[in-house]
Parts: structure tokens; sequence; C-alpha cells
């Protein structure tokens, strides 16, 4: 009989193992990737990114926290 906390452990360590088998071809095509190069940095494209990612996850804990002010307003109107 298997404990319960170790009943997820079968999902989670196949999954492990897949990755890891997929870790050896994807390491020998990220060497060939090293030796190309793209020509001009794209340093500026990145930060774009990031600035954007930064953005849409501060928007995302607004609406979060206005969502739980609305909440609570509702629940001390309920009581």
């Amino acid at each position: 009989m298997i404990p319960r906390a170790l009943k997820g452990v079968g999902p989670g360590l196949v999954a492990v193992l897949l990755s890891l088998a997929w870790a050896a071809p994807l390491l020998a095509q990220a060497e060939e990737l090293r030796q190309q190069t793209l020509g001009r940095p794209y340093w500026h494209v990145f930060l774009a990114y990031a600035i954007a990612l930064i953005l849409i996850m501060g928007w995302v804990i607004s609406i979060a926290r206005r969502l739980r002010r609305v909440e609570n307003r509702l629940q001390s109107h309920s009581d």
C-alpha cells in the first residue's frame, strides 16, 4: 500500500525523467546556436518585453487588490 504523501510522486517522477531525456538533444542544439551570430545585439527587444511584463503584472496585481476590496465591502454589507 502506497502512503498518501507518495501517491503524486509517480507522475512527477515521469515528468522529471522525460525532461531529462529531452535535455541531451537540446544541449546539442544549444551548442550550435551559440556559434551563430544575430548580427547586431537585440538587447532593446528583451528590455521592451521585460518592461511590458512588469506593466502587465502590475496591472494584474492592481485588479486583484481592487477585487479583494470589493469582496470585503460585499462581505461586510451582508453581515
